[in-house]
């Protein structure tokens, strides 16, 4: 099916040749960074597996997506239940066959005093943000290895997976954890599957749901403080379809780490490395760290 492309896609701007034609599996997709994504592959001349588990919000997506004459297949789908994701790689991979772009993007936040949060909603965020990218690789990967056609893995992490902050303990506890599983995923295809690059994609301050739909488990005023700021700087941050662009546009290139603020980054890489390499102590940002799935 012919595809519709926007005006300054990524198409027109050379990069699409190593996608135009597959098929690009994004989880999240409803919404914010993992929708600006799915838009960024269309453009590139992709079909498209887009999955969340918003309903509501998903049909949305798979409408603006079939006026525009993509070739789009939505799946409700619950990234933290492995059968789920299984169910939906199925579905996938006997309409499309193996995808070119697998985006694990579906996340969630969590803000609380470590020792007040209650066992479930740590398991929660773990199994959203840690085992959910986990499923999808193990789903999609086999596939993706035995096709032997160049293709990307990229695991939607955050600037906060480089440090820390008091009160968003299991988030970002969650993103150091994906941070370093698609490290050792990016050995493990270097060596049995070469013509699968990963990626790892620490996203800065993006316009997204994440605060709006986060779990605050107390009523401190610290906590609600917190929340309220980050609220408002994701509100002014960068829109979910520029951070989509460009993202999918250093995916192509073969990038390791990503990000649409790649100055925030490099900022935030260079803190830690100088925070262990002096063996500092612990010491809470002066500004919040930026989440933004």
């Amino acid at each position: 099916m012919a595809s519709a492309r926007r005006a300054g896609s990524i198409q027109e701007d050379g990069l699409a040749e190593g996608l135009a034609g597959g098929t690009a599996v994004v989880t999240g997709a409803a919404g914010g960074i993992g929708l600006g994504i799915a838009r960024a592959a269309a453009d590139a001349g992709m079909s498209l597996v887009i999955a969340d588990i918003a309903a509501d919000r998903l049909a949305a997506v798979e409408k603006e997506f079939r006026d525009r004459g993509i070739d789009v297949l939505a799946i409700v789908t619950n990234t933290a239940d492995a059968a789920s994701v299984e169910r939906m790689a199925a579905q996938a991979i006997e309409r499309f066959g193996a995808p070119r772009l697998l985006v694990n993007n579906a996340g969630v936040e969590m803000m609380g005093d470590i020792w007040e949060l209650p066992a479930e909603q740590w398991q929660r965020i773990i199994d959203i943000n840690v085992l959910g990218p986990v499923h999808g690789v193990r789903a999609f990967a086999p596939a993706m290895i035995a096709a032997g056609t160049p293709s990307y893995i990229a695991n939607i992490t955050s600037i906060g997976g480089l440090g820390m902050s008091g009160g968003q303990a299991p988030y970002i506890v969650s993103k150091h954890a994906l941070l370093s599983f698609t490290e050792c995923l990016y050995l493990e295809l270097a060596e049995a599957a070469p013509h699968i690059k990963v990626s790892a994609v620490l996203p800065g301050p993006v316009a997204t749901r994440i605060f709006t739909d986060a779990v605050a488990l107390t009523e401190k005023a610290h906590i609600a403080q917190a929340h309220d700021q980050m609220e408002a700087v994701l509100a002014q941050g960068m829109s979910g379809d520029d951070a989509g662009r460009k993202i999918v546009d250093q995916i192509v290139e073969g990038r390791f780490w990503i990000s649409p603020h790649p100055e925030m980054m490099e900022g935030a890489a260079q803190s830690r490395a100088a925070y262990l390499a002096g063996l500092h102590t612990p010491a809470q940002r002066v500004r919040p760290s930026y989440q933004s799935k």
